[in-house]
């Protein structure tokens, strides 16, 4: 897999995306050796920034580490901790350092992570931060001055296909589409035929969609999300096959699980977005036994 995330797209590939969780630390070892072990397998990774609000390394100097390894980096921006001098600020700067794709969050609350008393920003929400990616590449700061250089970044942005309601959810669908989302990741699915009425939806407009999908490692961790993981939702069948598997058999489970659901949508997405949460080694296996590889 040669090809980058965007040429993938332009090729009509199955794109096939990991997902990478810098550490709360220097230590970046593991996550290095990880990322190694997807060379081939994935057309980009996506490096999260402070995911669930818990301080890590920043999510543009480890997607620099994975260009220089040789992957397509997506670089994952949220408004939650920089107003929009830093925003812009920083996707000038993935410019410069050859970060192309640039996934656009406004972040989870700052109560759901490792330090509660931080204040949160929000001076620019999802549908914003696009805009200004928008404009950025137009040549333009979101003062409306002129720049010397243009940036040329690949936004994408993310839908929750289970949203219950789902109306909300679409209408801000449309509207980051509007302001120039090219590609989508979802949040997690499980439900094969949930996501194939999303994709009757989305399928009216020209974006491309990547379904996310989230390993399931035990029953417990599936009950984890059910509860508290917003737009998540795993079938009482999938939890009873996981509790059935037993600790021995539950990661074999977890990939069969989501290989049946790759199987199930691939003709109807774009590709998919693996999230291997701390399983990220077993990338290339997920990718094989899918038969993507």
């Amino acid at each position: 897999m040669k090809k980058t995330l965007k040429e993938a797209f332009e090729a009509g590939e199955f794109a096939i995306t990991g997902e990478c969780g810098p550490p709360k630390g220097t230590e970046i070892d593991q996550m290095l050796h990880h990322a190694e072990g997807m060379l081939g397998y994935v057309h980009g990774i996506n490096v999260t920034d402070n995911q669930s609000s818990v301080m890590r390394i920043g999510s543009l100097p480890v997607c620099r580490l994975l260009k220089e390894m040789g992957h397509d980096p997506v670089f994952q921006i949220t408004g939650r901790d920089r107003n929009r001098l830093a925003i812009q600020s920083d996707l000038l700067g993935a410019e410069v350092l050859g970060i192309n794709n640039v996934l656009c969050l406004t972040g989870d609350g700052v109560q759901a992570g490792d330090h509660k008393d931080a204040k949160p920003v929000f001076d620019l929400e999802s549908v914003q931060i696009l805009r200004t990616v928008e404009a950025l590449n137009g040549g333009k700061d979101l003062a409306g001055n002129e720049m010397k250089g243009s940036t040329s970044l690949f936004p994408g942005a993310v839908v929750t296909p289970e949203s219950r309601p789902i109306e909300p959810q679409l209408m801000k669908f449309e509207k980051k589409i509007k302001a120039g989302a090219k590609f989508f990741q979802t949040q997690a699915v499980y439900d094969a035929e949930n996501f194939k009425d999303f994709m009757k939806f989305a399928r009216q407009y020209d974006v491309k969609i990547m379904a996310g999908l989230v390993l399931l490692t035990s029953a417990g961790m599936a009950n984890y999300m059910n509860k508290f993981v917003p737009g998540v939702m795993v079938p009482r069948n999938l939890i009873d096959r996981m509790k059935e598997a037993g600790k021995e058999k539950a990661i074999d489970t977890g990939i069969d699980i989501m290989c049946e659901f790759i199987n199930e949508t691939k003709d109807l997405c774009d590709g998919v977005h693996i999230m291997a949460i701390g399983k990220e080694e077993l990338v290339p296996e997920i990718v094989k036994r899918a038969g993507l590889a």
